[in-house]
C-alpha cells in the first residue's frame, strides 16, 4: 500500500502550490516561530513531501520561513526592531522604483495597474481581507517590475516576503481607519503614476509605507511581534 510520503501528486503545478502555500501562512494559520505541519499541508494540498519540500525552499528564499537541518521547516519570527527596519529599507526601494516606474512604464502595464485598483476597491467595499491584500500587493509589485531594474526588483522580492504576514495581519478588520486611509493613498499613487510625476509618487509611496509601519506597530489584531533581545 503507498504510503502518505509516497502519494504522487494531485496535479497541482509548483508555481500554483508556492502561490497556495504561501497565502495559507500569511493568513495565519501557524503562530510565528512555529513549525509547518508538513502532513497536514500534504493532505491539504494534495501532494507528496517532494514537492511540498520544494515550495517550502522558494518560501525560505522569500524570507518566510526557516529550514530547519533534518527538523523541517518554521515561521521566520521577526522583532520589531527587523520589522522596523525592514519597513524602511523596503519603503525605500518603492520610493526609488516609484522614480523609475513613472520613466518607463508602458501604457499597458499603466492600464493593467488601474484594473488591478480597481478590483482591489471592490475588494475593500465588501470586506474581502484575503483578496484586497493580494491586489494590494499586485500593485506594489507590478510598480517595481515598471521600474525595469532587476537588481531593484530581486532585492524588493527577497525583503518584502519576510514582511508579507504582517503585512496582511495589519489590514485585519479592525483596523478599518488605516483601510480607508491606505485606498485614498492607492488613489493618490494611481494618480501620480498617471501623470508620471517621479518625484511626488517617490513621496507618496514611502509615505505610504510609513503609515503602513505605524498601523503594525499600533495594531491589535495582528499576531504579536517577538521583543528584540537585551544584546540586541
Amino acid at each position: 500500500m503507498m504510503s502518505e510520503t509516497e502519494k504522487p501528486a494531485a496535479g497541482i503545478l509548483h508555481h500554483d502550490l508556492v502561490s497556495a502555500l504561501r497565502d495559507w501562512l500569511v493568513e495565519g494559520h501557524v503562530p510565528e516561530g512555529g513549525r509547518i505541519p508538513e502532513r497536514e499541508l500534504c493532505l491539504r494540498f494534495g501532494v507528496s513531501r517532494t514537492p511540498l519540500r520544494e515550495a517550502l525552499k522558494v518560501l525560505a528564499a522569500e524570507g518566510l520561513i526557516e529550514l530547519l537541518p533534518n527538523r523541517g521547516a518554521r515561521l521566520r519570527a521577526l522583532t520589531q526592531a527587523d520589522v522596523e527596519e525592514l519597513f524602511d529599507v523596503i519603503g525605500g526601494l518603492e520610493a526609488l522604483a516609484g522614480r523609475l516606474a513613472c520613466e518607463r512604464i508602458t501604457q499597458a502595464e499603466l492600464a493593467e495597474i488601474v484594473e488591478t485598483h480597481h478590483a482591489m476597491y471592490r475588494a475593500y467595499l465588501h470586506r474581502d481581507l484575503a483578496a484586497y491584500f493580494k491586489l494590494n500587493q499586485e500593485i506594489h509589485h507590478r510598480i517595481v517590475a515598471a521600474a525595469r531594474n532587476a537588481t531593484l526588483s530581486a532585492t524588493y522580492a527577497s525583503l518584502s516576503g519576510r514582511l508579507r504576514r504582517v503585512r496582511y495581519a495589519a489590514n485585519l478588520d479592525g483596523e478599518r481607519d488605516r483601510w480607508g486611509e491606505a485606498m485614498r493613498e492607492h488613489e493618490a499613487i494611481l494618480d501620480a503614476l498617471s501623470r508620471r510625476d517621479g518625484p511626488e509618487l517617490s513621496d507618496i509611496l514611502f509615505r505610504h509605507l510609513r503609515n503602513k509601519l505605524r498601523s503594525v506597530a499600533a495594531g491589535t489584531e495582528r499576531p504579536a511581534l517577538q521583543p528584540a533581545s537585551a544584546d540586541g
